[in-house]
């Protein structure tokens, strides 16, 4: 117990100076790793009826809108949900092939690269 007040007490001493639209992109970056969580999820609760996997699918899919929400506050809300579903098609087809033997195939991979040269745009064209 006590390991975890010297953490918590720890973390509430820092004080990070972060910009607001720093924070926003962080929060919309969040949003996405969390999607991927709740799409892998929604793949393993077998269409919603292992109760454990759904549980948490909805618990992410609560998270990732909570943050996307955060983000919106300072990001136009277009270029927020283009960045965060990109991140997450993106996210989830990666850990495919990786993880669930998916195709890498050319023109997968060709996909992948068009919606990130597509998210990397609309950051470099959010001037605000």
């Amino acid at each position: 117990m006590r390991t975890g007040l010297q953490v918590t007490i720890a973390l509430s001493c820092l004080k990070i100076n972060v910009g607001i639209g720093v924070m926003a992109w962080l929060f919309i970056a969040a949003a996405g790793m969390v999607e991927i969580a709740f799409v892998l999820l929604l793949k393993y609760s077998d269409g919603l009826t292992k109760l454990i996997p759904s549980v948490l699918c909805f618990i992410a899919t609560f998270a990732s809108i909570f943050l996307l929400a955060q983000g919106t506050k300072h990001i136009p809300i277009g270029t927020a949900y283009a960045v965060w579903a990109g991140l997450g098609s993106v996210g989830v087809t990666a850990v495919g092939i990786v993880f669930l033997q998916e195709s890498p195939s050319p023109i997968r991979l060709m996909c992948i690269a068009l919606i990130l040269t597509g998210i990397m745009g609309l950051k470099l064209s959010d001037v605000h």
